[in-house]
């Protein structure tokens, strides 16, 4: 088993793997999010992305863009802790940090095989659905039922602390 360090890659390095990766047979899932303070809920959506192919890459949101879609406060670790987290994980084979607001880009130039996102989304709703149906990149939806957020972990740790 490859260091966790070693899985996070740049998008350029990552391309690269991942098209001999592909010519080799394996099947690309791409997942993405903050993965800001690693939950349950996390790891559930991440082995449900690993099972839909033979290779789970991960898409962690910068700092920068997790407090764009969080707000003050937020993110609790920095992108390159996140991404030591998800890198750990034995379903994970490789992380990349992206900075924008959603991840079309990124579809576009590892063009997976499959793009899983949570139940708190459908099918219709994942933001880069378009995207994924004009490259033939299947949109699965994995993990258990949203019953986990960050935002509810660091609530309750609060009312602990000061409840």
């Amino acid at each position: 088993m490859r260091a966790a360090k070693s899985k996070i890659m740049s998008r350029e390095k990552l391309a690269g793997v991942l098209a001999a990766e592909k010519s080799k047979g394996a099947r690309i899932v791409f997942a993405n999010g903050c993965f800001d303070t690693l939950h349950a809920g996390h790891v559930r959506y991440l082995e449900g992305a690993r099972n839909e192919g033979t290779l789970l890459v991960v898409g962690v949101n910068a700092d920068a863009g997790v407090r764009d879609l969080k707000g003050t406060g937020r993110p609790i670790l920095d992108e390159i802790a996140r991404a030591l987290l998800v890198a750990a994980l034995r379903s994970v084979d490789y992380v990349v940090i992206f900075p924008e607001a959603n991840v079309e880009s990124l579809l576009e130039e590892l063009r997976p095989h499959v793009h899983a996102k949570g139940t708190d989304y459908t099918a219709e709703n994942v933001p880069e659905r378009a995207t994924a149906d004009r490259l033939g990149i299947r949109v699965a939806i994995v993990g258990d039922p949203k019953q986990h957020s960050t935002r509810e972990l660091l609530d309750s740790i609060r009312k602990g602390l000061h409840g």
